[in-house]
């Protein structure tokens, strides 16, 4: 009985730790798409940070003018918005939380900070991350 008991015991430790595991890298991943983001924001490369955006019309951007759909229009309104360096400036996150939805989803509670020739800009947001393709992409954005 004590066998049967060590066996079971020993499973059940495995799959948590192994699911555990899995979350682990699945935030590791994220973080890292947010850090190339971040890297790319403060070398005034939009189309890289937009990267991190799943390339589909049904992308979702809510922001203070309304919702964007789209990867194509997302993108327009970011070069709108940050027409040049002086406006896009350094990046920097804080990341509140990331949390699994379900399994390949999740998603990140934050705070972004721009510093900037044309002002320094600080908000706050809520990203929707799913693995399409093997890979992690922003398919809903909330930013103020």
């Amino acid at each position: 009985m004590k066998t049967y008991f060590l066996i079971f015991f020993t499973l059940i430790v495995g799959q948590i730790s192994s699911a555990q595991s899995t979350e682990e890298r699945d935030i590791k991943a994220i973080k890292a798409v947010l850090k190339e983001q971040r890297l790319a924001w403060s070398k005034d490369n939009i189309e890289e940070f937009m990267e991190g955006y799943w390339k589909s019309d049904s992308l979702k951007f809510y922001g203070s003018n309304g919702i964007t759909y789209g990867w194509e229009n997302t993108l327009e309104r970011y070069k709108k918005a940050y027409p040049s360096e002086d406006h896009t400036g350094t990046l920097s996150f804080k990341i509140n939380a990331v949390t699994k939805i379900t399994d390949g989803a999740y998603y990140v509670l934050g705070e972004y900070h721009l510093k900037r020739n044309a002002g320094n800009a600080d908000g706050i947001f809520m990203l929707v991350f799913k693995k399409i393709d093997g890979e992690w992409k922003i398919i809903a954005d909330t930013s103020s």
